[in-house]
């Protein structure tokens, strides 16, 4: 079983990687820092609390699980 605290480090690891890329295919397109800025801190903020909460309810599902 996996505990919250986990589920969290893993949903910020693998946001930041997508934040990263994100970021430059952003700024590569807009040229503009700020508003490649304020876009990516958005969507990532969005994203982590999706993945969390993903995360927890298939926690929750007891399909393919062996105890």
């Amino acid at each position: 079983m996996e505990n919250k605290a986990r589920s969290l480090i893993k949903s910020i690891t693998y946001r930041a990687i997508a934040f990263t890329v994100l970021m430059i295919i952003i700024w590569y397109a807009t040229g503009d820092l700020v508003k490649t800025t304020t876009i990516s801190v958005t969507f990532q903020t969005i994203q982590i609390i999706l993945y969390y909460i993903h995360e927890r309810v298939w926690e929750k599902v007891g399909w393919g699980k062996q105890c």
